[in-house]
């Protein structure tokens, strides 16, 4: 390796794919730490719905923004990326290799590009969308999000309404779409980015989100959520997940039905996971099996 480079290791894509198996093999074979970027997993009280590490990964590997945070906080993409550079200052003040590991995307980018030069909100407007939402619901928000920037209307966790109202805030108050300020020039990192991203078959990749929901259900989710609902107005639980075993509490689901949607919103999740990723030409591709040549890719980009 040649000296005094650093390095990280980005490991990305949908959920239910097999990031975390996978980093916890690259981690041991480069002996680095995993930073993790995504932002379900920040929060201590979501452990089973959020498919955290287990402890033993978590024993094994030394992780970063796994559990850190309690779901009464608010935590940014902006706050990430400067506890994240922090980090990892630390990090390479031991060595010259760190993962970074998850599938939100709006975080990813925030350590590798910066978060760019979002206008000051307004508490006027942020108050107003606000009450439009308690008084319409959500449905008219995302329509209209829809209207003023259909690129990032596609790429958003459309039950995050913090997200939804954040970029309608951005695109009325300068008349410029959301995604606009998303594409500026990138700023400068102290670290080369290694970007590898993990997809499978559509089908294979639905069967495994299925099954996954499924074991979620058996290793106690409902309960999970049940200790959680007192809690359900903070923004980290507006999330797939949890939003339907709510549903499911306030009488407006059954259970079958709860996990079904479960289900359906984890595959659509997936699909706009993708969606925002396929316009970075840096990503190399693979699936989880083709665990061989990640590691050869990676190790040619090390030593390149």
């Amino acid at each position: 390796m040649p000296a005094g480079k650093r390095h990280l290791i980005v490991i990305l894509g949908p959920t239910g794919v097999g990031k975390t198996d996978l980093s916890i093999e690259l981690a041991t074979l480069f002996n680095a730490p995993i930073i993790s970027a995504d932002s379900r997993q920040f929060f201590k009280e979501m452990n089973v719905g959020t498919a955290k590490p287990t402890p033993e990964q978590l024993q094994k590997v030394p992780h970063y923004f796994v559990g850190n945070k309690s779901v009464s906080e608010r935590y940014s993409c902006g706050m990430f990326e400067l506890d994240a550079i922090s980090t990892l200052e630390s990090v390479y003040s031991k060595g010259e290799v760190a993962l970074l590991v998850g599938g939100s995307g709006l975080y990813i980018d925030a350590l590798l590009n910066g978060i760019d030069d979002f206008p000051t909100p307004d508490s006027e407007l942020r108050e107003n969308l606000y009450e439009q939402l308690n008084r319409d619901g959500v449905e008219g928000l995302r329509a209209q999000l829809k209207l003023l920037d259909p690129d990032y209307y596609q790429k958003v966790d459309l039950k995050n309404t913090q997200r939804i109202i954040k970029a309608l805030e951005v695109c009325l108050q300068t008349g410029k779409t959301y995604t606009s300020f998303l594409t500026q020039p990138k700023k400068p990192r102290p670290f080369s980015a290694i970007k590898v991203g993990l997809n499978l078959p559509r089908e294979e990749l639905y069967d495994r989100i299925n099954r996954r929901v499924d074991l979620m259900v058996d290793a106690g989710l409902v309960d999970e959520a049940k200790s959680l609902y007192p809690h359900k107005e903070y923004n980290a639980l507006h999330t797939v997940g949890y939003s339907e075993l709510f549903d499911y509490f306030d009488g407006k689901l059954t259970l079958d039905e709860a996990i079904e949607l479960i289900k359906r919103n984890s595959r659509r999740y997936a699909k706009r996971q993708l969606t925002w990723w396929a316009r970075d030409k840096e990503i190399s591709w693979f699936t989880p099996r083709q665990k061989d040549e990640i590691v050869n890719y990676i190790k040619q980009r090390i030593n390149s």
